[in-house]
């Protein structure tokens, strides 16, 4: 079972003005990441707006990143679905696409109210894609919180090909009993991006998240720093990620970090509804607190 390593990006769904999707411009996001260093991306999860696109356009979507990144990222479809049916006919699809494995978030409006219904649930989505590994996306979003140890070794038994856990929780005690269930076996990419320093202290050595589609480089400088012990530049590369991190929380991650791709020239469009879109001004702001925070030449 392959493990990932390094950032792995969630890199956002762009839309043309009519509220399309840009399939020129997810081209240019998969260059852009490959330059910056970039191992792989979660693709149509939060920061994706999977949730917000149909499944004709999830299914396109998928596509043009399989033959923008030729090879050169791992590739984790995000699948999951408010509907099953919709979650396993996109799950097949990404079982034919040259991808390392399909990935399905907890259902959010009825939930599995225990480990065995959760695992009933991930092991038919699993199933649907038997040629491909498959992470459950463990996130306080889906409103489905269960102990993930215990998950993973009920899964154990019954799922195949599952890779382990996207973990986007900052519940590091949990995530620390995820990273030695069933000896280790599971990879468990660490979903939190401002707790990567505290990830790394404890043993991840993979991250997922939305920043790291502008912000690479500062992310890539506090891995180095961390391996070797330079806990003064983890510090002081930190007060930039907080400085970032705080536009996010003030004008919306996923509007924010649009904006913010305006930086390295590439347009991602806005969000859809129910996202509020962010005003030409908010984006300026957006885009000059950004640059603020100076991580672009970390």
């Amino acid at each position: 079972m392959k493990k990932l390593t390094g950032l792995i990006a969630a890199p956002h769904t762009p839309f043309t003005v009519t509220n399309e999707v840009n399939h020129t411009v997810i081209g240019q996001i998969a260059e852009h990441l490959i330059k910056d260093g970039i191992t792989g991306i979660y693709i149509c999860g939060t920061t994706g707006e999977g949730i917000h696109c149909s499944v004709a356009e999830r299914k396109a979507i998928a596509e043009t990143w399989v033959e923008a990144c030729a090879g050169k990222l791992d590739i984790i479809v995000h699948t999951g679905a408010l509907s099953i049916v919709d979650t396993l006919e996109l799950t097949r699809h990404a079982d034919t696409l040259d991808i390392l494995a399909t990935s399905a978030i907890g259902p959010c409006f009825f939930k599995p109210d225990s480990i065995d219904a959760l695992v009933d649930y991930c092991a038919a989505v699993a199933a649907a894609a038997p040629s491909k590994g498959f992470y459950y996306y463990h996130s306080g979003m889906s409103g489905v919180n269960l102990d993930m140890e215990q998950f993973l070794i009920a899964a154990d038994k019954r799922i195949p090909n599952l890779s382990g856990l996207k973990f986007n929780s900052t519940d590091l005690y949990e995530y620390q009993r995820c990273l030695r269930a069933v000896d280790g076996k599971f990879d468990i990419p660490f979903g939190v991006d401002e707790f990567l320093p505290a990830a790394l202290a404890i043993g991840a050595k993979s991250a997922v998240g939305s920043t790291y589609n502008y912000a690479a480089p500062i992310f890539h400088k506090i891995i180095a720093a961390a391996k070797n012990n330079d806990q003064q530049t983890v510090f002081d590369s930190m007060t930039n990620v907080i400085k970032l991190i705080r536009v996010l929380v003030e004008f919306g991650g996923v509007s924010a970090g649009k904006a913010t791709m305006a930086l390295h020239g590439i347009n991602a469009g806005d969000a859809r509804l129910p996202l509020s879109p962010l005003s030409t001004e908010q984006k300026a702001t957006v885009v000059a607190r950004m640059k603020a925070a100076d991580f672009l030449a970390k």
